[in-house]
């Protein structure tokens, strides 16, 4: 089991330069506390995503850190020119010395990729035209292609990544079906389903991984994310995260509520106390938390354990208690 962090960076309040400040400390922390990576999330035009460069605030993690691994979960590829992509991933790769992880998507928001001009209903086509473009920009140093959206004669491709033929991929996984083309591609996965529903995806991917006949040893991370809140009791820390969580939710749906419409499937429910019995909150004292935790994670079959630590108003003081009991009474024992 590896421990990661996941970050939309929700809007903390006016300060967005403090707040950019006080999340690379807590990154720093991240690093000394044993986590195996950073991930953070690409939203645009909503409280939701303050940074929605993620290859700019990456650019700083990668010049505060030695040793975490850290990348975009995800990269929204159809609002990238597929070569201004493949050189922002060299770069990161070559700034980090080969720590990027990159997360790839089309975008689950309609209305983000709209703003930009870009038809919603074209999204799975021009996300896997471009996808096909990156990976091989990366892995070439000359780029030929002609498809739908893209067309390349010979482009030479100056930057190169650190790791070869490119950084580990990672996909966000909402839906059984897609285990087996994820497993087919080698892909990290994070499962946005309640922990019974993560095992039944869990399974079908190593299913398929092995009908494949490939080894269980180079099996990818299959990972559960939730929402964490470590306190010195849990009624400190349930009251941290409740007052967060409204704070996190309300930006998760600002689009959509901005247009009259609900979110198109109900990711995490709305109300703290049902989030918090499924399992998408895990807030308490240590031993709440480690043994919540070690329940849902045998019964979803994971080996990456990804966490919200920093979400709403948690103050830099909050998350930092947090990350540290965690650290100490909640890893070692999963």
């Amino acid at each position: 089991m590896k421990f990661g962090v996941f970050d939309h960076m929700d809007r903390a309040g006016e300060d967005v330069g403090r707040q950019f400040e006080e999340r690379l400390r807590l990154i720093e922390l991240y690093e000394k506390s044993g986590f195996h990576a950073y991930h953070i999330a690409e939203h645009h035009a909503t409280p939701l995503g303050m940074a929605p460069s993620p290859s700019v605030f990456l650019a700083a993690v990668a010049q505060r850190t030695k040793t975490l691994r850290f990348g975009p979960l995800v990269y929204t590829v159809n609002l990238y020119h597929p070569l201004r992509l493949i050189d922002e991933i060299c770069m990161l790769d070559q700034l980090s010395g080969g720590r990027l992880e990159l997360g790839v998507g089309r975008g689950i928001s309609p209305y983000e990729v709209g703003y930009y001009g870009i038809d919603p209903a074209t999204g799975p086509e021009r996300f896997a035209e471009a996808l096909e473009v990156v990976l091989k920009g990366l892995a070439q140093q000359r780029l030929t292609y002609k498809g739908k959206y893209f067309a390349f004669e010979d482009v030479p491709i100056e930057m190169r990544p650190v790791q070869k033929p490119h950084p580990p991929l990672w996909y966000g996984a909402n839906s059984l079906e897609s285990a087996d083309r994820l497993a087919r591609q080698g892909c990290n996965t994070v499962v946005g389903m309640r922990a019974d529903g993560v095992g039944q995806f869990a399974s079908r991917f190593r299913a398929a991984w092995k009908a494949l006949g490939r080894r269980d040893e180079g099996l990818p991370f299959i990972g559960l994310s939730r929402h964490v809140v470590v306190g010195d009791t849990d009624r400190e820390a349930q009251s941290a995260a409740r007052r967060a969580f409204g704070l996190w939710y309300d930006a998760l749906i600002h689009l959509w509520r901005a247009h009259g419409v609900g979110l198109p499937r109900q990711l995490i429910p709305a109300e703290f106390e049902e989030a918090l019995a499924g399992g998408y909150i895990i807030a308490g004292a240590p031993s709440t938390v480690r043994e919540r935790m070690r329940r849902d994670n045998d019964v979803a079959g994971i080996n990456y354990c990804l966490c919200r630590l920093a979400f709403g108003d948690l103050s830099l003081e909050e998350s930092t208690r947090s990350v540290e009991l965690f650290a100490r009474e909640v890893m070692p024992a999963l």
